[in-house]
């Protein structure tokens, strides 16, 4: 069934089996110093039926890292522990790229010694971070200067190095939903009047220097980017999103990278209002590599999407999380496991609600 997501796809220089992607999930069950381990590794191994599993958000530093147990990648321990999923998911077939974050505002001061975290400028995010001893509202940035700019540029091509010495296929710079890139992005968050700031060509040049520090590690047609360009997302928002996301879908094109994935919320969307139009067809227009979207998909709607060329491929998050084998699903047309929607299991440590649901031949 759906014959068009299982037609194999060339993403940059990744051979996909399939138009089915792992979107990225956060999940937080790494080591102590945000080190994956075997756990992480059998979990991505059960879900590399999809084309390509884009791995859960990976801290470059501790200065971009605030979630709890979420995975890093800086330091040799994180690379060697990177190992066992690359190359777990690789001996069953499977690809998998290292998505690179940074949060930027997000950050909350707990995790930095008490430190402010850097943004684009000097703004506070609404509502509240999560950190090791609770829920707290988030604090007021500092504005990244000139050298915080290279420097955090320098630590995305050192994370993007760690990823290419851990064995995976390629990396994806975490553009959207709120988090550093995207907060250079957008008007109500990037308030610089300097080259980094004002016009949408200023505002997406730290999202082009990031994309060319790790273009000079991986090449380009193994980089590619996650973008959220339809309204507010964690307190970002922009006044005229066609603008700011039609420049940066110019950088892409500029730079030929492998592929782009669009978070398009939906009815149920964790990120981003669902009243505001779609930029995809504009993306689509400018950026001619293929295009990836997300967000609360069907199995039919995928399929209708991709067989109309409105995108090349879907990428599939929350399903992904009861569903080991959600191509495998797909392929056959067999009932999906009902997602489980409880945050506790999403977050917190151990196999349960992680690698202990079922693949469909045992269920």
């Amino acid at each position: 069934m759906h014959d068009a997501l299982f037609l194999p796809i060339q993403l940059g220089a990744i051979d996909a089996k399939n138009r089915i992607l792992m979107a990225p999930l956060t999940r937080g069950r790494s080591d102590p110093g945000m080190i994956p381990n075997a756990m992480i590794a059998e979990y991505y191994r059960q879900r590399s039926d999809a084309g390509l599993i884009i791995s859960e958000a990976t801290g470059i530093t501790v200065e971009g890292s605030g979630w709890p147990a979420a995975p890093g990648a800086w330091s040799e321990a994180q690379r060697d522990g990177w190992k066992l999923t690359t190359e777990a998911v690789h001996q069953v077939g499977g690809k998998i790229v290292l998505q690179l974050w940074h949060m930027g505002r997000l950050v909350h001061p707990d995790f930095l010694g008490g430190e402010a975290p850097v943004s684009a400028s000097a703004t506070t995010a609404p509502d509240h971070a999560h950190t090791p001893t609770g829920r707290k509202p988030y604090e007021q940035s500092r504005e990244a200067t000139k050298a915080d700019i290279a420097r955090i540029v320098g630590d995305y091509a050192h994370a993007a190095q760690i990823a290419k010495d851990a064995g995976f296929d390629g990396v994806q710079l975490h553009g959207a939903n709120g988090y550093l890139v995207d907060q250079f992005l957008r008007a109500s968050s990037n308030l610089r009047t300097d080259e980094y700031g004002g016009s949408p060509e200023n505002r997406t040049r730290f999202m082009r220097e990031v994309l060319e520090g790790l273009i000079g590690v991986w090449g380009a047609e193994r980089v590619s980017i996650r973008l959220s360009p339809n309204g507010e997302t964690q307190g970002c928002d922009d006044p005229d999103p066609a603008s700011v996301f039609g420049a940066a879908a110019r950088v892409c094109e500029e730079l030929r990278l492998g592929f782009v994935e669009l978070r398009q919320p939906g009815p149920q969307g964790t990120f981003g209002r669902t009243d505001v139009p779609q930029q995809d067809a504009l993306i689509r227009s400018l950026y001619t590599g293929p295009l990836v979207l997300n967000s609360d998909y069907t199995a039919a709607e995928a399929d209708a999407d991709v067989s109309s060329g409105r995108c090349d491929a879907v990428s599939f998050g929350r399903p992904y999380i009861s569903n080991p084998d959600l191509a495998t699903r797909i392929r056959l047309g067999a009932d999906w496991a009902p997602n489980v929607n409880v945050p506790k299991t999403w977050y917190l440590p151990g196999p349960e609600g992680y690698i202990d649901y079922p693949a469909l031949e045992t269920a």
